[in-house]
């Protein structure tokens, strides 16, 4: 991992816990492979946001590597085949980085829908009380209809916590069925379906092929006049062309914590519209959020050296259809 991530998330007190449990020197940080001296003996490899891949030519290296514990999200940048085709544990902290990422998903749902970002910058413009309900006919979260795209970590933890909302709640995913769905809080529909009728529609599909540029210009036309669109999932799920036209045209609204390119350039309408709500990549851990990860990370390990299976693990066939 990058030495800014081993610093944020294993200040003295996780490494204390830490070398309770195994052999490790605190103070080796490996952003990369090629200048640590000696990977022999390695059975167990900590990996964060940075971590290379690895290869054939470096699990070469690491004849007794039984087990990748990532104190992170998505494994796909670095777990190769070769990693499968190896038969190595690999345990993820996806599950605690979705905690912080439904948040704020709920966040953005409830300020939507309560025309939070127009009414604020109305507000700082007249700097004056107008009248919000001529402006905003039928605004706020009761009975308002919400649409989750993407029955995944993430998209299952907005679920959960949107149960407390007098909100009809839709679910679009093709990897499961409608007693699932149901189960989960939500009614299940097809994707054409959700956007024509939903007040807000957020998505937490993964990136796949087939899920690139997702929402383009023709299913963007589907959203109804005034819906909102979130996007804390992937930038490649956007068609980031067709929605700066929707935007710019004033039809729709949108929140963006992930684009395509991760950084839009200067020149993007996105930046000013204020129909639109655009931050940098943030709704994952991040300062006291990541002692959640650290603190999954560091169960992984305790469970693996008392010969317990991982809580949340990794495997081949999950990773076709996740993030």
């Amino acid at each position: 991992m990058g030495r800014p991530h081993r610093d944020a998330l294993f200040p003295p007190t996780a490494v204390q816990r830490l070398t309770r449990h195994v052999g490790i020197d605190p103070q080796l940080v490996a952003e990369g492979f090629d200048h640590v001296p000696d990977l022999a003996t390695v059975e167990i490899l900590i990996t964060s946001w940075g971590c290379p891949p690895l290869d054939n030519s470096v699990l070469a290296r690491m004849p007794a590597l039984k087990a990748v514990v990532h104190a992170a999200g998505s494994v796909k940048h670095h777990v190769t085949e070769a990693c499968w085709d190896r038969g190595l544990l690999v345990s993820t902290a996806a599950a605690a980085n979705a905690v912080p990422v439904a948040e704020y998903t709920v966040a953005a749902v409830l300020f939507a829908n309560k025309r939070v970002l127009e009414i604020g910058g109305l507000y700082r413009e007249h700097r004056a009380a107008l009248d919000w309900s001529a402006r905003f006919p039928g605004f706020g979260n009761y009975r308002r209809t919400v649409g989750v795209v993407g029955a995944s970590l993430v998209g299952r933890r907005v679920l959960e916590l949107l149960r407390p909302y007098d909100f009809e709640v839709l679910l679009a995913d093709p990897h499961i069925d409608a007693a699932t769905a149901e189960r989960l809080g939500a009614r299940l529909v097809g994707l054409e379906e959700m956007l024509a009728v939903c007040d807000v529609v957020s998505l937490h599909a993964p990136a796949l092929p087939e899920t690139y540029h997702l929402m383009d210009a023709r299913r963007l036309s589907l959203l109804r006049d005034g819906a909102t669109l979130i996007n804390t999932g992937r930038g490649s799920l956007v068609d980031t062309q067709a929605l700066t036209a929707e935007a710019s045209s004033g039809r729709i609204h949108a929140v963006l914590d992930v684009t395509d390119p991760e950084e839009l350039p200067e020149t993007s309408p996105l930046y000013s519209l204020p129909n639109v709500l655009l931050t940098p990549h943030i709704a994952g851990s991040l300062g006291g959020e990541l002692v959640r990860i650290t603190r999954s990370a560091l169960d992984e390990i305790e469970r693996y050296c008392a010969g317990r299976e991982f809580k949340h693990p990794v495997t081949r066939a999950a990773l076709t259809t996740s993030a």
